[in-house]
């Protein structure tokens, strides 16, 4: 199933985007005015935190959160390696997912009790899109303050990682 190796890449892209993220950030962070650090603490946490919410409904197991983030946000060394573990299980479950499998539909139930309802691979969509786009508010919060982001595109990531493809261009 193309899906498969496509949310096998997605998901190496992610993990790829989060350590050029973290990277920066972990050379960059003090530059920001407190309020901007805040929120883009606060941004990666709740990434991190809606990561493993989803990971608890594909798992049908409890993920023990009762918000879309946790009330003390973890400083960015505490943050890094669970963002690391969480990315790494992503990559590792799209790997083993049998292909007939994704369109399995699971219910839970939100943080604010609300009941919902999604495929494995809506669910994997929504992982990727919400990363995403929170990554591009913390883009916006860097810029704002005079630091450039990562550039985080998946054809720069492509072609990183099979440099090989610049040669059928």
């Amino acid at each position: 199933m193309p899906f498969k190796n496509l949310f096998h890449s997605l998901y190496s892209f992610k993990t790829w985007s989060h350590a050029e993220l973290y990277a920066l950030l972990g050379k960059e962070a003090a530059r920001l005015p407190d309020d901007a650090r805040r929120e883009v603490m606060r941004l990666l946490s709740h990434i991190r935190v809606i990561d493993q919410i989803f990971k608890g409904h594909l798992e049908n197991t409890p993920h023990g959160f009762r918000s879309p983030n946790t009330a003390e946000i973890p400083p960015l060394d505490v943050l890094r390696p669970k963002v690391v573990e969480i990315d790494q299980w992503y990559v590792d479950y799209v790997s083993s997912l049998p292909a007939d499998r994704y369109g399995e539909r699971i219910g839970f139930v939100f943080t604010d009790d609300q009941r919902g309802s999604m495929s494995r691979e809506e669910i994997l969509m929504h992982v990727l899109q919400h990363g995403g786009y929170h990554r591009g508010s913390i883009g916006r919060i860097l810029v704002e303050n005079g630091i450039a982001p990562p550039r985080e595109t998946f054809t720069r990531f492509l072609h990183e990682q099979e440099p090989q493809r610049r040669k059928h261009g």
